[in-house]
């Protein structure tokens, strides 16, 4: 296996689950914002998956028959701030990628896809026939690999999995990895930091349309996650269709409930300040995820917001400074 952005939050949960589940894998991670420790000592290769010819070299030296994308920038503000690069290093990095894996003839794609590619929802729960209408440039982007991947497989034979994605979150229960980000953009690791002496943590928009007025999403814990990207990956190899899946727990939380649940779990008060609404942002957005369940027998298996909660506070509270020497709050 060849696991891009393996380095990563998501990819380096998954490349290590892949392991347990006896695969070799090979890392393939440029480390702009992964972590060389969150390889847990597997081969890690350096490079940019824009670079078709390093990622030629990593598949033919690895002998790597499969390949899990993850390396692509994920924050909805700045893909409305900054489209260009969200265009350049998520698109024209997967199309690379693939590029080379057809030179290679590596015939099997696990696609790290996103929720944020049905943009503002019709109904709830949102499942896989929904309309396709992203309202940032971060959905649009893996919209678009989306869409140039039957192309792929007609003409190179590389068959893939979509898996979009809700709002991962959690970290390892064995405490080897956890989510780290610089800065920090995700709603339960900066509620951490706003407990433990941080800045407040920004509630964007308490005017939504919603229960509470805030935003409503579907966390689901990483592992259930990477689970869900070894069940695909066994699919293509026992010949199975190409397919689209969503992978989400069908049960929304809001922010006021992260909140509620991370002051429940740590004993503290986390301090907050209300903010303008950011562009690109849904109301809501939780999953139908009775297709992966049909076709893959995927369940999630901590569906919980707390049992999420808790494995990520362990994680924080046990690597206050995170895979870094420092973080930018006193914990």
């Amino acid at each position: 296996m060849l696991v891009t952005g393996g380095a990563g939050y998501i990819g380096s949960h998954t490349a290590k689950a892949l392991r347990q589940a006896g695969y070799r894998v090979v890392i393939y991670d440029n480390l702009a914002a992964g972590h060389r420790e969150a390889a847990l000592g597997a081969p890690l290769v350096e490079g940019d998956v824009r670079d078709v010819d390093a990622v030629r070299r990593a598949l033919r030296e690895s002998g790597a028959t499969a390949v899990m994308h993850f390396a692509a920038w994920l924050a909805v503000a700045d893909s409305v701030r900054d489209p260009i690069g969200y265009y350049r290093n998520n698109v024209v990095g997967a199309l690379a990628t693939l590029e080379a894996m057809a030179a290679e003839q590596c015939r099997h794609f696990v696609f790290s896809s996103t929720c944020a590619v049905y943009g503002e929802p019709i109904d709830t729960p949102i499942r896989e026939t929904h309309p396709t209408a992203p309202i940032n440039a971060y959905g649009q982007t893996k919209l678009a690999v989306e869409h140039a991947l039957p192309h792929f497989e007609r003409a190179y034979g590389i068959r893939s999995i979509r898996l979009r994605y809700f709002n991962a979150a959690g970290s390892d229960p064995d405490g080897e990895l956890g989510e780290d980000h610089s800065p920090e953009i995700h709603v339960i690791p900066r509620a951490f930091e706003a407990a433990s002496g941080g800045p407040p943590l920004d509630v964007f928009g308490e005017d939504y349309s919603t229960p509470d007025g805030t935003c409503l999403r579907d966390y689901i814990h990483v592992l259930d996650l990477a689970d869900a990207h070894i069940r695909s990956l066994r699919r293509l190899e026992q010949e199975g269709a190409s397919a689209t899946y969503n992978v989400g727990t069908e049960r929304p939380s809001s922010v006021r409930d992260v909140i509620a649940s991370v002051e429940r779990l740590t004993g503290r008060t986390v301090a907050r300040r209300p903010a303008a609404r950011r562009p690109g942002d849904p109301a809501i957005l939780f999953a139908s995820a009775q297709r992966i369940r049909e076709d893959l027998g995927w369940v999630a298996q901590r569906p919980e917001l707390d049992t999420i909660v808790g494995d990520a506070w362990r994680w924080h509270s046990t690597h206050p400074h995170g895979f870094r020497t420092s973080r930018q709050f006193a914990g």
